[in-house]
Parts: structure tokens; sequence; C-alpha cells
């Protein structure tokens, strides 16, 4: 006989089912990522109409099945609907679902994440900070909630535990000045700022994440590392990203 579960997470992805049910992909805290049918989401007027809509976040009733799970209720504590209001933010929002979703299993501990989706979401209803740099917080920070993240606090040759001024992208990690000066191929200077950036982001609470903002050329030095950490872990093209990046450019 099935169970029935209330889960915490956010709606991420969801498609149409027949004529008037939804299948919808929910990241929760409980149990990683998981998919559901949302019977009669379609239906004009159903309690579930709204709440089976990607953004949502809040509590969901699921009943598991034999081979899936269908909710049974849910109550949406944020539809996040200005960001919905506005198109770039939009953009980004489906960005920061898809690269979550790649990461996210059923089964797992979804806290982190879903505690990372949340606060970048409401990071991006914030005027006083770049979608840019909202963006490389969220890629680094969901990275390293999944062990996968460059070594920033000790040469990667000397174990020396100051002087970084060059990311070396053979060796994935920070390299010292003097290491640095025997011709490391692989190495590029960045400014202190921008390793103290990748330093902070590794190690700080998600809450205390969305907290600051960049010199242009650091972000550019920041975004140039992340970008070469996702093709060295990520083994996906983000569809999101590029409709995103063809959007801004």
């Amino acid at each position: 006989m099935g169970e029935t579960y209330t889960v915490t997470g956010m709606v991420i992805a969801a498609q149409p089912v027949g004529e008037y049910d939804k299948r919808i992909v929910i990241l929760t805290r409980e149990k990683g990522k998981i998919s559901a049918f949302a019977k009669g989401a379609r239906r004009p007027g159903n309690a579930q109409m709204a709440g089976s809509r990607p953004f949502s976040f809040g509590e969901f009733d699921l009943f598991e099945g034999k081979s899936s799970y269908t909710v049974e209720a849910m109550r949406i504590k944020n539809y996040f609907e200005e960001l919905s209001n506005d198109l770039e933010g939009t953009m980004y929002g489906y960005y920061f679902m898809e690269f979550a979703g790649y990461y996210a299993k059923e089964n797992i501990d979804g806290t982190e994440m879903i505690k990372l989706l949340y606060q970048s979401f409401r990071a991006l209803l914030k005027e006083s900070l770049p979608n840019e740099l909202i963006r490389r917080i969220f890629e680094l920070k969901l990275m390293t909630i999944n062990g996968e993240y460059p070594n920033v606090f000790s040469c990667m040759i000397c174990n020396e535990e100051k002087n970084f001024r060059y990311f070396d992208f053979e060796k994935n990690g920070f390299i010292c000045d003097e290491c640095a000066g025997n011709n490391h191929v692989g190495a590029v200077m960045i400014t202190e700022a921008t390793a103290y950036t990748l330093q902070y982001i590794i190690t700080a609470t998600i809450e205390k994440l969305y907290t600051f903002t960049l010199k242009e050329e650091v972000l550019r030095e920041l975004g140039q590392i992340i970008d070469k950490e996702i093709k060295r872990f990520v083994d996906r093209k983000m569809n999101s990203l590029e409709i995103l990046q063809g959007f801004i450019t």
C-alpha cells in the first residue's frame, strides 16, 4: 500500500500529460529531485493549476504509488511572480533550475541545493545585485555543494597558503607567486580580489552569499574561472543558458 509524504521544495520543470494533467519535477529538501503527476492541473479552476508551474515554492503532499508519485495537495508559499514578469530574470531562473536539476538526484538530501536555489531567486529580485554576479555565485556554490570545485586555499605545487596571484587551469587551483615563476603554461594572473571572492563563495553559508558586489574586472576573471570549472565537471550543455546568452549579448 502506498504512503503519503509531505515535502518542501520548488517546481523546476513541468510538462503536459494527457488532456488535463501535468508531470512536474520538484527539487525537494527531503527526497532530492522527484517527479510527480498533478492530476487535473491544466483544467481551469483546478486547485493545483498555479502551483504546478516552475518557480512555485512550498509544501507538497505526495502519494507514492508503485511506480510514481501523485500530488494530493500543495501549499505554495512563493510563486516568484515578480521574477516571472521580468524576462531576463525569468531566463536566469530557468537556467538555475536546469543546472540544479543536473546535479540533483532522487533520494538524496536536497537541503543545501533547495536553499541555494531559493536564495538565488530572491537575489534576482534585488536591483542592487547584477544578474551576472548572481549567476556566477550560484554556479560555483552549486558545484561546491556537490564536491566539485578548485583548490583555492593552498598552492597546488608547494602547499603555500598565501601569495596567490595565479590560477592554474591544468592543476585546477591556485599557485603562489614563486611557483608561478617557473613558467607554468596553464597559469593566469588574477587579482587579489578574485582570489578572495573564490574563497568566500566556496566557504560562506548560503545566507551570506548575496551580500557583496564586484568590480567589472573581478567579475570577468571570476566568470572565466567558473566557465572552465563547468567545462571540467559538467558533461552537458544547458539549453536555458544558450537561450539566456543569446538574449543578453
